[in-house]
């Protein structure tokens, strides 16, 4: 769709003769190569919606995920996106991956997201137990044009305002405010040393003490007194339960379905090489870590909107004195965006996820690793903790002004992602100073909105018509 974008645009793994032969270019350099991308992709194009004509059916899309999930969930995920017009978005990453392929886009990549909508933004605990502020799902993450993830975000500003009975004038300023913090947060990522750029992020207390009295500070306050709440030990007690005096994850299917009592041993065979393959990608202090609990039991947990139907496990450690580690082993498919951006170069799609959070995040789960299925069919997976003071805020209860701040911070969280393994100074060189491009994607997020809620309206029909 557009000419190859400059060197410097990809995030690509450099062999040792280039470390050493190839000197990196100025940041006057990038800026002015940024600057003349332009020329090729004008700011403006970006408002173009998906063309209609040859459009692929949505429906048909997301029934072409069925296959790598089990059967007996998917219903419950089409339920689940029916709900609402911002339900169904969050589902349909490969949806709008098929329309962001139709449209005009800058080829200046970095590590996509690649499901950078509002939801999958939220706070967790860093390993110095601070509570931080960050995006938080990678599952669709791949190398690409980083206008994809800008126009996710905010699409899903635009959707998030109109459910929550907001005008058309208010949802199009909460998108063209997150993207104008985008912009801006480039810029002065532009300016800053290359190791200032990696070493950003930003806990939950800075933001508090950035944010006035309004309804986003007080969803923040909200939420972040339930994360801090949400630990391993609460989640112990909602999971799990004692039964003749050991510990076990209680039934709730289908969210939560322990393994059988006469599958148990077999299972847990199974899962012993499985868990070895794991302990293989983490760093040796990780593993002797680990090493300090034994394991209890193992259970099928329900996850997500758009993940659900995909195979998720969830595991009970416990250190010789009781003390409880969950870990969360979740099926990893390749990338949505990969038929129109190109193969991942990594072979296990769990290493994919894992290698895209480590770049992107500002500060990492210290259990994050991947492995391989021991059943045919055989899948990827990647591994983390469950529950660490993990927490989301609560957009339904955010007015008008709350959810345009609310942009800003996800606006300026995406552009520190993004810079992080992209380069700031060419993303900044061709977004400039103007308004032109916040324009024209506000333009797009409003458009896409009503394309949005004809693709929901045309899966609540097919529920009701089943």
């Amino acid at each position: 769709m557009t000419e190859q974008a400059p060197d410097d645009a990809a995030p690509v793994v450099i062999d040792a003769h280039t470390f050493f032969t190839t000197k990196r270019h100025s940041r006057a350099h990038r800026l002015a190569d940024g600057h003349a991308r332009r020329a090729v992709v004008p700011l403006a194009s970006h408002a173009t919606p998906p063309p209609m004509t040859h459009r692929p059916d949505s429906l048909g899309i997301l029934r072409s995920q069925e296959s790598s999930r089990e059967p007996a969930l998917i219903p419950l995920r089409y339920a689940r996106m029916a709900e609402s017009p911002f339900a169904f978005l969050r589902g349909a990453a490969a949806v709008m991956a098929s329309d962001l392929s139709r449209v005009p886009r800058s080829d200046l990549n970095v590590q996509l997201c690649g499901d950078a909508h509002l939801a999958n933004f939220g706070m967790f605990a860093s390993t110095e137990r601070v509570l931080m502020f960050d995006m938080n799902d990678f599952d669709e993450t791949l190398p690409g044009s980083f206008d994809w993830d800008v126009k996710r975000l905010a699409v899903s500003m635009a959707v998030a305002a109109q459910s929550n009975g907001l005008k058309d004038k208010d949802a199009r300023k909460a998108a063209r405010a997150c993207v104008a913090s985008y912009r801006v947060t480039m810029a002065k990522l532009s300016d800053m040393r290359t190791l200032d750029v990696w070493n950003a992020r930003l806990d939950v207390d800075t933001l508090l003490a950035r944010l006035t009295k309004s309804s986003l500070r007080k969803a923040t306050v909200k939420a972040s007194d339930k994360s801090r709440r949400s630990t391993t030990d609460s989640a112990l007690l909602k999971l799990t339960e004692v039964i003749d005096g050991k510990r076990r994850f209680r039934s709730d299917p289908p969210i939560l379905t322990p393994v059988p009592a006469q599958e148990f041993d077999d299972v847990v065979d199974r899962f012993g090489p499985v868990y070895e393959d794991y302990l293989r990608t983490l760093q040796v202090d990780r593993i002797a870590l680990l090493a300090k609990y034994s394991f209890v039991d193992i259970a099928h947990k329900v996850v997500g909107v758009g993940s659900v139907g995909t195979r998720a496990i969830v595991l009970l450690l416990e250190s010789g004195d009781g003390e409880p580690l969950l870990l969360q082993v979740k099926q990893a498919n390749p990338s949505v965006l990969e038929p129109y951006l190109g193969a991942s170069r990594f072979d296990n799609a769990g290493k994919r996820v894992v290698v895209g959070q480590r770049v992107m995040q500002a500060a990492g789960d210290p259990f994050l690793g991947w492995t391989k299925g021991s059943k045919e069919p055989i899948h990827d997976f990647y591994v983390r903790q469950l529950k660490d003071m993990k927490g989301s805020i609560e957009v339904a209860l955010l007015d008008k002004d709350g959810l345009t701040d609310y942009g800003r911070v996800c606006g300026a969280v995406l552009a520190r992602a993004h810079a992080r393994a992209g380069d700031a100074s060419l993303v900044y060189g061709y977004l400039g100073d103007t308004e032109d491009f916040d324009e024209a994607v506000a333009e797009f997020s409003m458009a896409y909105a009503a394309l949005n809620a004809a693709d929901h309206g045309e899966l609540v029909a097919s529920i009701m018509g089943a």
